[in-house]
């Protein structure tokens, strides 16, 4: 009988032990509650704050809780519960009630860093940061070198100077609740390229240069350094010509169009002026002769003179 006590014991506290959840600031974390069903109630707590109830399977329409992860909490499906854009305010431990049954768990929110970045070069300078919020008291961080060589015990590694061996994949790690977590970082270490001065080119016995490539054939100049001109010397050239062109068309059209305006001009005035009288035809025969006026006597006209005797 205290066989079978025990060993129910011993799966009650199995069954709520709690889970260690691992996530990065700004993303979303899911929590879950560790069992699938509940009868009555649903009860989620970070610490001591109520995040949220639900009471006969009803989800409440928004949190129970005021506090900042409260309003960015919600449930999911049964039991499980989701943080959006988790901040390190939110790690710590988690309690989830269920008709009166009680589960913690733990949030650890992990940054890792490298200054001044990921990809250094040989002799340079570098401190790497592994930051854990919601460790348990007397918990401690350290890294691990990519060969698996610990480094000392502590969050931030100075790497002065920086060598080949610290390229690859750094672990900060950590332990919480009976397990051991870590956080990767990958480090890219590599040598400058080196700086290859362009070959000289050999000279022939007689003082001429040769080509470095035997079988290379010399192509002639392209057409855009003809006469010593480059080719934006040429383009520049041709676009001027161009707007030269354009301008001594757009100078003719106008003056056309000036002189029609003229033209159009003139023939309106000339349209404006008054009429001439009309000129009637006139015949070609002489005028009647005046009519004598009455009342007046019509004198008889002179006689013809004699001609002179002839003298005897």
């Amino acid at each position: 009988m205290k066989t079978i006590v025990w060993f129910g014991f011993v799966l009650g506290a199995l069954s709520a032990a709690g889970e260690v959840i691992l996530t990065q600031p700004w993303q979303k974390a899911t929590i879950k509650c560790g069992v699938n069903a509940y009868t009555q109630t649903l009860e989620w707590r970070h610490g001591d704050d109520l995040i949220t109830r639900v009471i006969n399977r009803r989800p409440p329409a928004k949190s129970s809780g005021t506090s900042g992860t409260a309003l960015r909490s919600r449930v999911k499906g049964e039991t499980d519960l989701v943080i959006s854009q988790v901040r390190e305010e939110d790690a710590g431990k988690f309690s989830c009630v269920t008709d009166g049954n009680r589960r913690d768990h733990t949030l650890l929110v992990v940054s890792v860093s490298a200054s001044p970045s990921a990809e250094l070069q040989p002799g340079s300078k570098a401190t790497l940061k592994c930051h854990v919020i919601g460790l348990d008291t007397g918990h401690t961080v350290q890294w691990k070198r990519p060969d698996g060589n610990s480094h000392s015990g502590s969050p931030t590694v100075e790497l002065n100077p920086v060598t080949l061996s610290d390229n690859g994949t750094w672990k900060c790690t950590f332990s919480q609740d009976g397990g051991t977590f870590h956080e990767d970082l990958v480090i890219k270490v590599q040598e400058p390229a080196p700086e290859t001065a362009p070959p000289s080119p050999s000279r022939s016995p007689d003082g001429n240069q040769k080509p470095t490539c035997p079988n290379c054939v010399t192509k002639p100049p392209p057409a855009a350094l003809l006469l010593g001109l480059s080719w934006w010397m040429w383009t520049a050239v041709g676009a001027g010509g161009l707007v030269v062109l354009l301008l001594i068309v757009f100078v003719i059209v106008l003056c056309k169009r000036n002189k029609r305006r003229k033209k159009r001009i003139l023939k309106m005035k000339n349209s404006r002026q008054p009429l001439m009288p009309k000129n009637y035809c006139q015949c070609d025969r002489p005028a009647a002769a005046a009519k004598p006026q009455q009342g007046r006597r019509r004198e008889k006209p002179s006689a013809t003179p004699l001609p002179p005797l002839p003298m005897q």
